[in-house]
């Protein structure tokens, strides 16, 4: 794909509105393109940058008064100094304001969320399993076979729960690579929708699920007992979730 019909697309593969094909092409693309990736990264904090509370400026409480005096002294005869004066003054302010904002956005620009990181680093892990045909190292539906196989390759022993009996059926498990190490991925089918269910250990406090969506995939994730759990598929936000509920 050219970096012309990159720039066409991208924002429609921002907003999750591409088909697979669509995407997975503008993804290679920015892999071998440093100016298409940039103008992405860009386009995403953009977004939300804009609606970032710290871009707002609030004048001081005593602005109004002090406008107001400054007007009504524009009649006097002898003001004209001080007008001056306060003209230089509105200026100065005018432009460290705009200095900060300029500075604010440019800090954000640069700043992306730690979640929206790791989510489209999922995601891609999700992707090239279906690409490559490589969603399982181990291929087995029983959890007695699929738990084992990870021991002496993995640091920790995650947790792989049979759920074949509310509709979730296991297909196997392999190993993968997110956030600089090396975790589980247990692979579940729910009709023709592959599920991947990544998981590794963490430090973080236990939370919630949180869902989201990249690039057209529903994502969950949660933390629980030391460990992070992140589910991504295709399959829709509502099946999604009641998968996770059940795996906790």
């Amino acid at each position: 794909m050219s970096c012309r019909k990159t720039r066409d697309l991208i924002h429609g593969y921002v907003d999750g509105e591409l088909d697979l094909v669509k995407s997975l092409e503008i993804e290679e693309h920015m892999k071998a393109c440093d100016d298409c990736a940039g103008n992405y990264q860009a386009i995403r904090t953009l977004r939300s940058t804009m609606s970032d509370t710290a871009l707002r400026f609030e004048p001081p409480a005593n602005f109004e008064v002090r406008l107001r005096s400054a007007l009504r002294r524009e009649g006097e005869p002898n003001a004209r100094p001080r007008i001056v004066r306060w003209r230089w003054i509105v200026a100065g302010v005018s432009l460290i304001v705009a200095l900060t904002v300029t500075w604010g956005v440019a800090a954000l620009l640069t700043r992306q969320s730690p979640h929206d990181v790791l989510a489209q680093e999922i995601v891609s892990s999700h992707v090239r399993s279906l690409m490559a045909n490589h969603l399982t190292d181990v291929v087995s539906s029983d959890r007695h076979t699929v738990k084992p196989w990870f021991d002496g390759k993995l640091d920790f022993s995650p947790p792989v729960k049979d759920l074949s009996q509310q509709g979730f059926s296991l297909s196997g498990g392999r190993l993968d690579y997110i956030g600089n190490r090396p975790v589980a991925a247990l692979v579940y089918q729910r009709g023709q929708h592959a599920i991947n269910l990544f998981v590794w250990p963490s430090s973080e406090a236990p939370t919630s699920e949180r869902a989201s969506i990249s690039n057209g995939y529903n994502l969950i994730g949660w933390h629980k007992e030391g460990m992070a759990y992140w589910v991504v598929s295709d399959l829709n936000l509502a099946e999604l979730q009641q998968f996770a509920q059940l795996l906790q």
